[in-house]
C-alpha cells in the first residue's frame, strides 16, 4: 500500500494541473473577450442601425388612400362619384383550407357562388396583393355577425372601402368607364412607371374610357400616418399624420340629359351617336348602344354578367362610337363634291343624265344607282339632295383614287381625331399603296367606283363622321374632339379650363363651300332623301343621308331586306349640323342593319337636335309610320 503510494508522482500531476487551469482560465478570458466585443459592435458600432430597427418595430407607416376625383357633366350632373362601405377580406395564404373556411363563413355572412367565382378570378389576377374583397356592400347586421365570430376566422377581416358608383349606369359607360381592380399587370406598369408608391393602399384603378385616360388626374396623391404599435402590433397613438390629397375633379363637356334623350330615340336599335359643339371640339352627346351597366366592373363583375355581356351577339361591350368601323354610304358624297369643285373636276353647272346605272368606260359593267330607272338630268346640287349614286360613280372615276385619297384625308376620315379618351381606331380611307402591302395587289378603276359612293374598302367610325361633319359646319375649321371641359386642381387648389384653338383651317373656296351647304339644306327638304325628318322643323338644318352595305350582293340581283338576316342588313347613317347657318351642333348616327339613312338614322337626329335647340321632349312609345325615300348604294361587288 505504502509502496503504491510513494509511485505517484505529485509534482508532475500539478504541473498538468497547473497547464488545465491555464488554458481553461484562458478559454473563459477569450470567450469573455468575444463577448464584450460583440456587445460593443452591437451597442456602441451598430447602435444608430438598431435603434432604427426598434423603432420600425415600434412604428408602422400606414398609406392613407386619397379619395377619387368626381366626374361631372356639363350642368353638374354627377356621372362619378364615391360611397362608403364596408368589404369582408380574405388574406388566401393564412387560410389553408380555403373551401372549408368559405364554407363556414357563409354560415355567418351570406356568400353566393358567384361571389366565390370572383374571389376565385381575382386570386388568379392579384397574386401580389395581401387580402383580397370576398364580398363588399355588407349590412351593420352581416358587419356585427361577423365581429361577435372573428375569433373563430383568422386570416379574415371586415375593413372599411371607399368605393365607385355610377348614379348613370349604362347611359354613360362607353364615356366615363369604370375602375377595376388592380391586378399583378398593372403593378409592373404602375412600378415601371416609377408611380408605385403612390398605389400604396389603393385597390383600384381606371380602365376604360375618362376613368382611365384621367387616372393620374382622378387617382390623388397617396398620404400616409406614423403609428406608434406595441408588442401585440396594436395601435397606441399616431406619431405623425400626412393627409392625403383627393383626386382631381373632372367636368365633362357632356350634356347628360341630351345624351339619355340620344339613347332613348334609339328604341330598340343598335347603332352610335356622336355631337359635338362646330366651334369648340366640345363632345356633347357620345352614344353606344347597347352599352352595360359600369357599376358591375367596380367590385370585380362576376361570372355570369361577365358571360352575358361578353357573348352577347348585341356586343354591348364594344365601344361603336369609337372603335366601330362601319362603310361611310353616301354621306361620303359632301366630301366628294368639294373635293370635284376644288379641284376643277367639276362645276356647279356640270350636268350627268342618269340612266340608273354607270357603265365603266371599255367594260361592260355597270354599277347601279338606288333608284331604278335614274334621277334624270342630274347636277352637282341634285346629286347631293337625291344622292345619286350615278353622279359619283362617274365622278370617282374622273377624279382617281390619289385625288380622293389626298383631298378627303384633309376631313380626318380614315384617320385618328386625336379625342383625349384612349383605345380610338384609325379606320381606313384606301390608296393603291394600302392594298398593295395589305393585299398585295394592284389598285382597279372599279375599287374608285366604290370608293366614291363611300363603299368598297372605305371605313370610318362615327367620330370620324362627326369630325368631318363639324369641318363642314364651321366653314373650313378643324377643331380637336374632347371630353373634359374643366379640371378642379386639388392639389393646386385652383380651376384649369380647357381652351380650345382650330387644328388647321382648310383652303376652300367660300362659293364651294356655299354650294355643299346649301345642297344639305335641300336634303331636308321637300324632295330630298331626309325630308321627312326635316318636315314641320322650327329651324334650318342640314344633313346627309347614307346607308352602307353589310353583306355583298350577286350581280343582276336587288336587295330584299325580308330575304336577309336581321345582322346583315345595310346600316343606316346620317350626318347634320343645326341651326344651318350659325351651326352650334354637328353629328353623325349611324343605326346598325337600320336600313335607309332617311328612314331610321335621320328621325333619331331630328329627336336630338330638337332637344338640344329647343329642349323638346319626344315620346319614345309612337310608332314611325310616315312614308320614306328608300336609299340604298349597292354595287355588283362589293
Amino acid at each position: 500500500m505504502n509502496r503504491a503510494i510513494e509511485l505517484r508522482n505529485h509534482p508532475l500531476e500539478l504541473h498538468h494541473f497547473r497547464v488545465r487551469l491555464v488554458i481553461i482560465s484562458g478559454l473563459v478570458l477569450l470567450l469573455f473577450l468575444l463577448l464584450f466585443i460583440r456587445f460593443y459592435y452591437l451597442q456602441v458600432s451598430q447602435s444608430e442601425h438598431y435603434h432604427t430597427l426598434a423603432e420600425a418595430n415600434r412604428i408602422s407607416i400606414l398609406p392613407l388612400v386619397p379619395n377619387r376625383g368626381l366626374i361631372f357633366d356639363r350642368n353638374g350632373e354627377v356621372l362619378a362619384q364615391n360611397f362608403s362601405t364596408y368589404t369582408l377580406e380574405i388574406v388566401p395564404r393564412e387560410i389553408p383550407d380555403l373551401g372549408a373556411t368559405l364554407d363556414d363563413l357563409s354560415q355567418i355572412v351570406k356568400i353566393t357562388q358567384e361571389d366565390r367565382q370572383r374571389f376565385k378570378k381575382l386570386m388568379q389576377e392579384s397574386k401580389r396583393f395581401k387580402s383580397l374583397p370576398i364580398r363588399t356592400r355588407l349590412s351593420d347586421e352581416e358587419v356585427a355577425r361577423f365581429a361577435a365570430n372573428r375569433y373563430r376566422f383568422p386570416g379574415i377581416e371586415i375593413n372599411a372601402r371607399v368605393l365607385r358608383h355610377y348614379p348613370r349606369g349604362e347611359s354613360i359607360s362607353h364615356v366615363v368607364g369604370y375602375i377595376g381592380r388592380i391586378n399583378d399587370k398593372d403593378l409592373e406598369q404602375l412600378e415601371a412607371n416609377d408611380e408605385l408608391d403612390n398605389y400604396r393602399g389603393s385597390q383600384h384603378i381606371g380602365r376604360i374610357g375618362i376613368e382611365q385616360s384621367f387616372e393620374n388626374d382622378l387617382h390623388g396623391i397617396t398620404g400616409f400616418e406614423e403609428v406608434e404599435t406595441d408588442a401585440a402590433g396594436r395601435s397606441v397613438r399616431v406619431i405623425s399624420r400626412t393627409p392625403p390629397i383627393p383626386g382631381n375633379d373632372l367636368t365633362l363637356s357632356l350634356d347628360i340629359q341630351l345624351q339619355e334623350n340620344a339613347i332613348k330615340a334609339f328604341g330598340d336599335y343598335r347603332g352610335a351617336l356622336v355631337a359635338m359643339d362646330p366651334m369648340t371640339g366640345e363632345i356633347l352627346a357620345f352614344v353606344s348602344k347597347p352599352g352595360f351597366d359600369a357599376n358591375l366592373f367596380v367590385g370585380g363583375i362576376d361570372h355570369n354578367n361577365w358571360e352575358l355581356l361578353n357573348n352577347s351577339i348585341d356586343r354591348p361591350l364594344n365601344n361603336r362610337a369609337l372603335r366601330g368601323l362601319y362603310p361611310p354610304g353616301s354621306v361620303f358624297k359632301p366630301f366628294m363634291a368639294l373635293a370635284a369643285l376644288e379641284l376643277n373636276k367639276r362645276t356647279p353647272e356640270y350636268t350627268i343624265s342618269d340612266a340608273g346605272f354607270f357603265s365603266l368606260p371599255g367594260t361592260k359593267r355597270r354599277f347601279r344607282d338606288w333608284k331604278p330607272g335614274g334621277h334624270g338630268m342630274v347636277d352637282l346640287h341634285k346629286s347631293l339632295v337625291v344622292s345619286c349614286d350615278t353622279y359619283f360613280y362617274s365622278l370617282a372615276n374622273d377624279m382617281g383614287i390619289r385625288n380622293i385619297h389626298e383631298y378627303i384625308s384633309q376631313f380626318g376620315l380614315g384617320k385618328k381625331t386625336g379625342i383625349d379618351i384612349l383605345g380610338e381606331v384609325g379606320g381606313l380611307l384606301p390608296s393603291p399603296e394600302w392594298k398593295m402591302k395589305r393585299h398585295n395587289q394592284k389598285w382597279y378603276t372599279g375599287d374608285t367606283i366604290s370608293v366614291g359612293i363611300g363603299q368598297g374598302y372605305n371605313l370610318t367610325t362615327p367620330l370620324q363622321l362627326t369630325f368631318a361633319t363639324t369641318i363642314l359646319a364651321s366653314k373650313g375649321k378643324a377643331f380637336r374632339p374632347h371630353f373634359v371641359k374643366q379640371v378642379q386642381n386639388n392639389t393646386l387648389g385652383k380651376i384649369e379650363r380647357i381652351t380650345t384653338q382650330p387644328l388647321y383651317q382648310l383652303d376652300i373656296k367660300p362659293e364651294n363651300m356655299e354650294l355643299v351647304r346649301n345642297a344639305l339644306v335641300d336634303v331636308t327638304r321637300p324632295g330630298g332623301t331626309a325630308a321627312r325628318a326635316g318636315a314641320d322643323s322650327a329651324y334650318t338644318f342640314a344633313g346627309k343621308t347614307g346607308t352602307s352595305q353589310v353583306i355583298g350582293i350577286k350581280q343582276g340581283e336587288r336587295y330584299d331586306e325580308s330575304k336577309i338576316n336581321e345582322y346583315h342588313r345595310d346600316h343606316a347613317l346620317f350626318i347634320a349640323y343645326a341651326p344651318a347657318d350659325e351651326p352650334t351642333i354637328a353629328l353623325s348616327v349611324l343605326v346598325e342593319n337600320g336600313g335607309p339613312g332617311g328612314a331610321t338614322a335621320a328621325p333619331i337626329a331630328r329627336k336630338v337636335l330638337d332637344y338640344y335647340l329647343l329642349r323638346k321632349e319626344f315620346d319614345d312609345t309612337s310608332e314611325e309610320t310616315t312614308e320614306h325615300h328608300v336609299e340604298t348604294t349597292h354595287e355588283h361587288d362589293h
